[in-house]
């Protein structure tokens, strides 16, 4: 029963990160105006069973404090522990506004303007966290899996599991639902990749030897772009922020 109150919320946040993307506030990613209503079906969801987690280890909440006082023995203080569990796991969300609000258009112009400069500057910030996002991840799922599908151990090929494929695939779906057409050159480098496993099934690398070692260079070429474009960014970082 702890396991599924530990469990819930990380589903909960892991969810919330596949259909969004980084924003430059903490706290608060941006997400497609049409998978609102869904987002929020599932996070009411997971409350739910958060909650009737919750309910149910409350039943037995007397058994681990009994539990805890044996094993404690003299160190053992009531005043530790609550005198129920309802009410102290929860998930929450909402869906902040973050454009000037429009009545300061009317009280005052000049702060209106710079409000939406603001918020302007937050937006471009979140299409470069959005591309370094996608960049680093791409490059991760594409390194591990050429390294999996390069040379050997002990004279045989290494072992690599399905997983490898299918998180790259999996990205790919990804990739198409957040994209938000901002880099033509990350969008080349993701159709290159994709179309180089486009069809391929994990077992036909392990029987195939020339089928792998194609896709290990093919995939090592699009890897050293990524490479480029991994050193650049720190560089542009950087130059934006002059002090």
């Amino acid at each position: 029963m702890v396991g599924r109150l530990t469990n819930n919320p990380n589903r909960a946040v892991s969810l919330w990160k596949s259909v969004s993307l980084p924003f430059p506030e903490a706290g608060i990613r941006l997400v497609k105006q049409d998978d609102i209503d869904w987002i929020d079906g599932q996070m009411k969801t997971f409350l739910g069973e958060l909650t009737q987690a919750v309910a149910e280890l409350d039943e037995h909440y007397w058994e681990l404090q009994s539990a805890a006082r044996q094993r404690l023995g003299r160190l053992y203080d009531a005043s530790d522990y609550p005198a129920s569990l309802m009410g102290l796991f929860a998930i929450a969300w909402d869906w902040p506004s973050v454009e000037p609000p429009p009545y300061l258009r009317q009280l005052s112009p000049d702060l209106y303007r710079e409000e939406c400069q603001r918020v302007q500057a937050r937006f471009d910030e979140a299409v470069r966290l959005a591309e370094q996002a996608f960049v680093e991840e791409l490059s991760r799922l594409v390194s591990h899996l050429t390294e999996r599908l390069s040379g050997s151990d002990d004279g045989k090929p290494k072992i690599f599991r399905d997983s490898a494929v299918e998180n790259l695939t999996a990205f790919f779906q990804r990739f198409r639902e957040l994209n938000i057409g901002s880099s033509e050159q990350l969008d080349d480098l993701v159709g290159q990749a994709q179309n180089i496993v486009l069809g391929v099934q994990p077992q036909q690398l392990r029987d195939d030897g020339p089928l792998r070692q194609q896709i290990a260079t093919q995939l090592s070429g699009v890897q050293s772009v990524l490479d480029g474009l991994l050193v650049d960014r720190p560089r542009r970082n950087i130059l934006r922020r002059p002090k």
